[in-house]
């Protein structure tokens, strides 16, 4: 089954975004990140049969949930622009079924239409400005009837000034990276917008918290319907 098209990102337009992943590459995995821990927790919560699927996942990163992911799927394609990352996740997980791919997700992904069931996107799109893209190239990858995950940063942590940020192991400073603020609305309207129907939304507060407390995480449960667009 032919799922790749031969459309690929160059280094050379590599984003800023991209750099700071790439610097924190080295010390992700064991840095504390309360918020990815329960980013991965939503997702192995997620009530979907990925078993004899194909599935995309946006912006993988070091690979912890991509070796979930392929635990239970038919055929993973992983993405990420940070090169170094990708070099953490290849040697994380050795599987036939699983290939990563070096590409900008902000640009026309290099996967055929209609040739996948699932597309997973990961704490990828506060980094992302314009979602019309995201969302129009997961509306065309999908096959009709296709699932769409994200699990964000809550709108309301960055409203609060939050985002993500490491510890640069070269020098010891504290780094931001670049992030834009998405209402919940945007989200949702977006994926109207595109052929979507919202199935589940959650908002994640840390364990024990009151819930007066602000949510972490958001995240949508979509399901493709059809293939048009505005």
């Amino acid at each position: 089954m032919h799922i790749l098209n031969k459309i690929m990102t160059s280094s050379t337009n590599k984003p800023g975004i991209a750099d700071a992943y790439d610097r924190w590459a080295e010390t992700y995995d064991a840095d504390p990140n309360p918020t990815r821990e329960m980013a991965t927790a939503v997702l192995r919560q997620l009530n979907w049969d990925l078993s004899e699927r194909d599935v995309i996942e946006i912006g993988c990163g070091t690979g912890h949930n991509t070796e979930w992911i392929a635990e239970h799927a038919r055929r993973v394609i992983a993405l990420d622009f940070s090169e170094a990352m990708l070099q953490k996740a290849k040697a994380r997980l050795h599987s036939s079924h699983v290939q990563f791919l070096y590409h900008d997700i902000r640009l026309m992904w290099p996967i055929a239409a209609a040739s996948v069931d699932f597309v997973i996107v990961m704490l990828v799109l506060e980094h992302i400005e314009n979602l019309k893209t995201v969302f129009a190239e997961a509306a065309r990858t999908l096959r009709v009837g296709g699932g769409l995950f994200l699990c964000e940063l809550h709108p309301m942590r960055q409203v609060l000034g939050r985002q993500a940020e490491f510890r640069n192991p070269e020098t010891g400073k504290q780094e931001c990276i670049t992030a834009y603020l998405h209402d919940v609305s945007e989200y949702l309207n977006t994926g109207l917008c595109y052929g979507f129907e919202l199935v589940h939304m959650g908002e994640w507060r840390d364990t024990n918290t009151l819930r007066s407390e602000m949510p972490r995480l958001l995240s949508l449960q979509l399901r493709l319907l059809n293939k048009h667009s505005t």
